[in-house]
C-alpha cells in the first residue's frame, strides 16, 4: 500500500512481508483519498512502545566481514526511519510490516542491564568487545525516556568489559561520563553515522535521526573528552549522496574524528521495495538512474548477499567510491591509525560460583 510521504516518516509503504506466509494488507476503504482531502495533509502516525521479556541480550553473529562476533541491540524497531536500514526485514518476524511499523511500532528490552549482568556472570563467557548500534540505533528518542543503553554501559564499565558504539544521535554526548573512563583504559570507541550534510537531504533520508551538525557536534565533544571516535559514512547512496564524501570526510576530520569507514547502500529483502518507492517520492527525476548505478555495484542484481562483497561492492562504481575514500582519508589524515579496544582488563561479575583468590 502506497502512501503520501509523511511527515517525520521515511517508509511510503506499510506492505507486509510474504516471507512468511503472512496475509497481505489490503487499503482501507478509500482511507488514501480520504486523507488527502485533509486539511494540512495526513495526520501523524503515533509512535507505540511494546515490552519484550528477552531471555538473553547479547546476540552473536559468525559473519567473516563484520569485525565483531557478539552485540546487544536494546530496542526493536528504530524511530530514526532511515529508508535504507538494513535492520527494516527484522519486524517482518513480528508479524509487522518493515515499512511504517518499523519506525512506529517499537519494542524495548527493560531487563537488558540484568541480562547482560547474567550473562557477564557465567563461566563459560569470554570476554570480546561488545557492538551496540549494529541493528537499530542505541541513541534513538525512545532512549532518553528508557535509558536502556546507558544502563547496560554502566555494567560494562562496572566490570571493565570492552565496547564500541554506532550511532546517528548525539544524544550519546550524554553518556560521556561513562565513556571517558573507559576509553582511557582502552576499552571504548564511538562511530557517529554520517551519511550527509544536507539538511534537506537527511530531512527525507533519515527523517527522526539529528541534524547532520548536531553529529558533528558530538564527533567534537567526544573527541574533546579523549574517546577514540570513527564516522561512518553509511550508506554511500549513489547519484544522491556519493558527491558529499570529501564534505563529510573533511568536516569530520576538522571535529576531531580520528578515522572514518563507508558502505555503499544495501537493499535486502524487503528494503528494495521501500527504497525504490521513497526513490519515487523524494527523487523522481534520478530514480531509475540511482537503481541502475545500485545494480551495477551488486553485480547486476539489486541487493547481493554474499559475505565480503555485500559490504563493499563491486564494478567500476563501487570502485570509483572506494577510491575517492581512500584519497580523502588521506588528504584529511583519518585512518593513520587502527583503532583496538583491549579486552583484558575484564572481570567478570561475582555469580553463584566464587572467584578463586
Amino acid at each position: 500500500m502506497s502512501l503520501p510521504p509523511l511527515p517525520g516518516r521515511g517508509a511510503t509503504l506499510n506492505a507486509a512481508s510474504d516471507r512468511f506466509n503472512l496475509p497481505a494488507r489490503e487499503a482501507d476503504g478509500d482511507w488514501l483519498d480520504a486523507i488527502e482531502d485533509l486539511d494540512g495533509g495526513p495526520p501523524p502516525l503515533r509512535t507505540t512502545v511494546t515490552i519484550e521479556r528477552a531471555r538473553t541480550i547479547i546476540a552473536r553473529n559468525n559473519s567473516p566481514d563484520v569485525p565483531f562476533d557478539r552485540s546487544i541491540n536494546p530496542y526493536r524497531g528504530c524511530e530514526h526511519g532511515c529508508v535504507y536500514c538494513f535492520a527494516r526485514p527484522t519486524h517482518a518476524f513480528h508479524d509487522l510490516s518493515p515499512g511504517l511499523d518499523f519506525e512506529s511500532r517499537l519494542f524495548v528490552k527493560p531487563d537488558a542491564a540484568a541480562l547482560l549482568e547474567a550473562e557477564l556472570a557465567k563461566p563459560s563467557y569470554r570476554c570480546q568487545p561488545i557492538a551496540f548500534g549494529t541493528n537499530t540505533d542505541p541513541y534513538q528518542p525512545i532512549e532518553g525516556r528508557f535509558g536502556l543503553t546507558r544502563q547496560c554501559l554502566e555494567v560494562l564499565a562496572r566490570h571493565d568489559h570492552p565496547l564500541t558504539i554506532t550511532t546517528k544521535s548525539d544524544r550519546v554526548v550524554r553518556d560521556i561520563d561513562i565513556l571517558a573512563p573507559m576509553a582511557a583504559k582502552g576499552i571504548a570507541a564511538v562511530a557517529l553515522s554520517i551519511t550527509s550534510l544536507d539538511p534537506a537531504t537527511a530531512r527525507t533520508l533519515e527523517p527522526r535521526a539529528p541534524h547532520p551538525a548536531k553529529r558533528l557536534a558530538a564527533v567534537r565533544a567526544l573527541s574533546a573528552a579523549g574517546i577514540p571516535t570513527y564516522v561512518s559514512i553509511a550508506p554511500v547512496i549513489p547519484a544522491v549522496t556519493d558527491h558529499e564524501i570529501e564534505h563529510i570526510l573533511e568536516a569530520a576530520a576538522d571535529a576531531g574524528a580520528r578515522a572514518a569507514f563507508f558502505l555503499p547502500v544495501r537493499l535486502p529483502w524487503e528494503v528494495a521495495p521501500l527504497f525504490k518507492a521513497w526513490l519515487d517520492a523524494h527523487h523522481p527525476d534520478r530514480a531509475e538512474k540511482v537503481m541502475s548505478i545500485v545494480r551495477s555495484i551488486r553485480d547486476g542484481r539489486e541487493n547481493d548477499s554474499n559475505f565480503f562483497t555485500r559490504m563493499k561492492g563491486t564494478g567500476p562504481w563501487a570502485d570509483l567510491i572506494r577510491q575517492r575514500f581512500v584519497k580523502a582519508c588521506k588528504r584529511y589524515g583519518l585512518n593513520r591509525e587502527r583503532i583496538v579496544v583491549r579486552s583484558d582488563l575484564f572481570t567478570p561479575p561475582q555469580g553463584r560460583q566464587l572467584t578463586l583468590l
